[in-house]
């Protein structure tokens, strides 16, 4: 029997991370509001994975579904997707010569059985920017639909000084995770 994997998420970095593990998965689009709770990074994380895991569930009862939450954490304050290019600039401003922790929460379910969930956290340690370079930054990549608005993937040399952590962590989805999941269940 083939089994079916679906990627409850309109992410290209999780679709290209997923891709590149040669796992052969569907991607849905789960409609649902996404929370942000500042005092509890990791919960918020687990708890948006588990909506759009629950969402994709309630309309694929036979599926495999990985879903997955990425949020940026940086003394305590929640950085989110940037709403306009000004609050993409404030963000790296703030970030510069800063290090920060990026988490993803990514749920798993088999079909007939609750999720499974995980949380893998990465950390981040920026360059010092300057306005020049933050410019340039942005002049490249489209931050808007970027926790952080930077990806470590497009240009984030320009932007990045170090890491610890998982890189694909940092890109949305844990490969490492991803394998660790999928693979006790024949997909890999």
């Amino acid at each position: 029997m083939k089994k079916n994997l679906i990627l409850a998420s309109a992410s290209k970095r999780r679709s290209k991370i997923l891709s590149e593990l040669g796992v052969p998965f569907t991607v849905v689009s789960p409609d649902v509001d996404e929370l942000i709770h500042i005092e509890n990074p990791e919960g918020t994380v687990i708890e948006n994975s588990l909506r759009k895991n629950e969402w994709c569930r309630n309309r694929f009862k036979d599926a495999y579904i990985i879903s997955a939450d990425t949020i940026v954490e940086f003394n305590g304050h929640i950085v989110t997707k940037p709403e306009s290019i000004d609050e993409a600039r404030r963000f790296l401003r703030m970030l510069s010569g800063q290090t920060h922790r990026v988490f993803t929460g990514v749920a798993f379910s088999r079909p007939g059985l609750p999720p499974e969930t995980r949380v893998d956290i990465s950390f981040v340690t920026f360059k010092n920017l300057s306005e020049e370079l933050i410019t340039d930054y942005l002049h490249r990549v489209n931050p808007m639909d970027r926790a952080g608005a930077y990806d470590i993937d497009e240009n984030g040399d320009l932007l990045i000084a170090s890491f610890n952590g998982s890189r694909t962590n940092i890109m949305g989805l844990s490969a490492e995770t991803v394998v660790d999941l999928l693979k006790p269940e024949g997909f890999m």
